[in-house]
């Protein structure tokens, strides 16, 4: 459940230490705005009912010199309003583009079309950042295929994930809840399905898991569960249907066994040694008909998650 400060209309809950100064200075410029509509409207509806032609035999108006009044007015005030706009939006582009010297440092690693968590201690979580409230949390981003964006709209921060590079932003959470990350940057097809979420805990319950390796004590013991689970955290099914439906990838529905037609003209046995293989080296074996956008998962899966997703491919009959 997300922190329930703010929000409201216009934008979702205040769930950041900079989303509050965020909506202020996006509510200035909004009613900056309504403001000199509504003057302008008015205006241009008064002088055009004033200064409209009354009669058929009625003259046009001369030629009216200028007013430096009226035209130092329109200049200065309008000028005022855009320097307190830079100055505010400097600063808080500033505070935002600096994290403080203590934050804990997560490496984002965006693919087509999911987001991986890498944590100082060494452990990884797939579709979830786990932080701790009131901690300042800097992420250093990179993205392993074409440009990605970060967005977390609670937290009213977001920044482009780009290949070759790396990028950064932070933020410190008000409140243990959770917080939907989108991708805000076309990266393929699946592009809206590329999401994650942000947990964050209390600082006891973030070291107890920290400490953990962030292991799941919930995590389901059977195999086929486990590789159900691995599936969906990995983002698999942003390409692989399991109904039988055509997707990026081929489906994995009643492959087990099956003979499968490779790109070369060749045929592979739908076995353990092709389903590693597959998941290890993508490229190596290219079933026909699809391109080659599976990443590698080589040093992502240990023995144990391998057998597990084997195990589920299987159960897909």
């Amino acid at each position: 459940m997300s922190s329930p400060n703010g929000g409201g209309f216009w934008m979702p809950p205040q769930a950041s230490t900079v989303a509050a100064e965020v909506d202020s200075l996006f509510d200035f410029i909004l009613y900056l705005n309504y403001f000199f509509f509504a003057l302008i409207t008015v205006l241009a509806i008064y002088f055009a009912m004033k200064y409209r032609r009354r009669r058929a035999d009625q003259e046009a108006a001369g030629q009216l010199d200028h007013s430096m009044k009226l035209e130092w007015t329109w200049t200065v005030i309008p000028s005022l309003f855009l320097f307190v706009l830079f100055v505010w939006g400097f600063r808080l582009f500033l505070d935002m583009s600096t994290p403080p010297a203590d934050a804990l440092e997560v490496r984002v690693i965006a693919k087509k079309w999911d987001w991986r968590f890498e944590y100082a201690n060494g452990a990884k979580t797939y579709g979830e950042l786990i932080v701790p409230e009131k901690q300042a949390v800097k992420l250093v981003m990179a993205s392993e295929d074409v440009l990605h964006s970060f967005f977390v709209p609670d937290f009213r921060v977001k920044q482009d994930v780009v290949p070759g590079r790396y990028t950064t932003l932070w933020f410190e959470a008000l409140a243990p809840g959770t917080h939907q990350v989108f991708c805000t940057e076309y990266c393929g097809t699946k592009h809206s399905g590329m999401l994650a979420t942000v947990t964050v805990l209390p600082p006891d319950e973030f070291k107890k898991r920290y400490d953990s390796g962030f292991e799941d004590p919930n995590a389901p013991k059977d195999p086929v569960a486990a590789g159900q689970q691995l599936f969906t955290q990995r983002g698999c099914m942003a390409c692989h249907s399991v109904d039988g439906t055509k997707g990026v990838g081929p489906t994995l529905k009643g492959i087990w066994d099956a003979e499968e037609k490779m790109a070369d003209g060749s045929s592979v046995k739908v076995d353990d040694n092709y389903i590693r293989e597959s998941l290890m080296d993508p490229n190596a074996k290219l079933v026909a008909g699809f391109g080659p956008v599976m990443p590698s998962f080589k040093g992502q899966l240990d023995d144990q998650q391998v057998n597990d997703l084997i195990a589920f491919i299987k159960s897909l009959k």
